[in-house]
């Protein structure tokens, strides 16, 4: 039987995250579920507790990278073989977990995406500029890669232990679903999309607005496309290296 953690980073969520956690409970009674606690300024670590998660408190705010990655690290070190990545403002529908931890075992994927745009938005209408961000870096992903991603910027995934292990390696520390997406697929894990709900805030605004959004879009591309350039000319020098330790062998040998 896999042992399964729960992920859920929050930051000033004291609102939402307790029904997260009991939404979550309730649809997987035997998984462990763990709030990192983004150093939030109200009461979000306290209400956790108060529903017996565990909760890892960050002194100073880290962002959703950092807070991801906190949670990766404990689970890789505490030998989970799957970890749920949830938001905690309520967005995300837990009763969406089993159809995602299903294709993470029948797809033989690393990754499972929830995906909003499969098959309809569940009742959930995103803004215009949203939209355009999402298939915008969807096409980016598949330009560099070669891999259509639908909802590259979902942050609800389940995740399996290769991609636990990468994650508490190395995960980016801004924006991080877009870029989480390339590097691992540049990695050779395997990704897949399941259609999920979407619901809205139960409470608080997002941080990010249409002035930036923009930002947010041109900063995303940019990193990606640095790191895409970057493993390029990495891959490029191993060939020639592995060229020439090749030849150099042979000339050895001969």
């Amino acid at each position: 039987m896999s042992k399964i953690l729960v992920a859920i980073p929050a930051y000033n969520e004291e609102e939402s995250v307790a029904t997260v956690i009991e939404q979550a409970r309730q649809v997987l009674p035997g998984a462990d579920i763990l709030v990192v606690n983004d150093g939030s300024t109200d009461r979000t670590g306290e209400t956790a507790r108060e529903k017996q998660a565990m909760v890892l408190d960050l002194v100073n705010n880290l962002g959703i990278g950092g807070a991801l990655q906190t949670a990766y690290k404990f689970a890789w070190r505490n030998g989970y073989d799957v970890v749920v990545q949830i938001d905690g403002d309520g967005q995300h529908c837990p009763g969406d977990i089993p159809a995602m931890l299903k294709a993470l075992e029948d797809k033989e994927c690393d990754i499972v995406i929830g995906a909003r745009f499969i098959g309809g938005e569940g009742g959930y209408k995103s803004t215009s500029l949203r939209r355009i961000g999402i298939r915008y870096f969807s096409l980016l992903i598949r330009v560099l890669i070669g891999v259509q991603i639908y909802d590259p910027t979902s942050g609800f995934r389940a995740c399996g232990r290769a991609a636990i292990e990468r994650f508490a390696c190395n995960y980016p520390a801004d924006y991080a679903a877009v870029e989480s997406i390339v590097d691992c697929l540049r990695c050779g894990l395997r990704l897949c999309e399941v259609p999920v709900r979407m619901a809205g805030r139960n409470s608080g605004v997002s941080s990010i607005g249409r002035g930036r959004a923009v930002y947010y879009m041109v900063k995303v591309s940019l990193a990606v496309l640095f790191n895409w350039v970057k493993a390029t000319k990495w891959s490029k020098t191993m060939s020639r290296g592995r060229l020439s330790y090749e030849k150099n062998t042979n000339n050895f040998g001969g």
